[in-house]
């Protein structure tokens, strides 16, 4: 197991409509980030698209990430055909082994299960004669009926990504998915977090919290994919709350990366 970032690591940092930065992170930096903390892994999300690099700025990029031993991950949303395809034929030019994705299209909808099953498996044929990994991140689908969606596939290229809070909005708790999603899983979405009780008791909060600071059992969750999974990456993802500025903001999320990594190397050496 690899431990990775990525650009839901640096959210805040990166930016976003509403919290754009003066001086916005962009794909090299992140990488720069990488190497500052010594992790060998970088998953690039949409917010943050490899598809937006020039040629030229896409082959620098992949040269740097090269010489320093660091491996790239991307990802996109849905289960849009022609823009899978679109994206491995990106993997292949940024020499990426896994592909990540999400049930939800960019405009936030959820296709009927059979239609996600059909698309998967158009792609399938791609995804094995370009040796590159399908991971559909958990999140709006019932982890069952996602994990059954993997198992139609029949294919060794098609996995999950594991996120460590995204079921929490259908009501599924992190124990049943992470048990139910385990065998499948080729990255792991490392995102501490604590539920707490609102004031009049009438409700809860969720909210993020450093590696190591919150309710997820980290050590129990490594151990358990290491022991189904030990080919799984883990990638480090924050939900800092947002503070007075956006510049206090970065800067909490710059302190939670360090300790997390910190804490993180605590069960994953590499």
């Amino acid at each position: 197991m690899k431990l990775g970032i990525g650009t839901y690591t640096f959210m805040w940092s990166i930016g976003f409509p509403g919290a754009e930065p003066v001086q916005p992170m962009n794909a090299f930096d992140l990488l720069g980030k990488a190497r500052e903390f010594g992790v060998r892994l970088v998953q690039y999300g949409p917010n943050l698209s490899l598809a937006n690099l020039g040629a030229e700025e896409l082959s620098s990029f992949v040269d740097s990430a090269q010489k320093w031993g660091i491996s790239i991950e991307i990802g996109t949303q849905g289960l849009e055909t022609k823009n899978l395809r679109e994206q491995l034929s990106l993997a292949k030019r940024a020499g990426c082994r896994l592909l990540r994705t999400t049930t939800e299209g960019a405009n936030g909808l959820t296709i009927p299960v059979d239609e996600m099953r059909e698309r998967i498996l158009a792609v399938v044929p791609d995804l094995e004669e370009q040796d590159v990994f399908l991971a559909i991140e958990n999140g709006r689908v019932a982890a069952a009926t996602l994990a059954e969606l993997v198992r139609s596939a029949r294919s060794a290229h098609v996995g999950i990504t594991l996120d460590t809070v995204n079921s929490l909005a259908i009501s599924e708790g992190t124990q049943y998915v992470i048990e139910t999603l385990s065998p499948h899983v080729r990255s792991l979405h490392v995102k501490d977090f604590a539920v707490e009780r609102l004031w009049h008791r009438m409700g809860f909060s969720v909210q993020g919290r450093a590696a190591g600071r919150g309710q997820l059992d980290v050590p129990e969750l490594l151990q358990t994919l290491g022991q189904v999974n030990p080919e799984a990456n883990a990638i480090l993802e924050l939900w800092p709350p947002e503070q007075a500025t956006l510049e206090d903001t970065i800067r909490l999320e710059n302190s939670w990366v360090e300790e997390s990594i910190s804490y993180l190397r605590r069960y994953i050496a590499e």
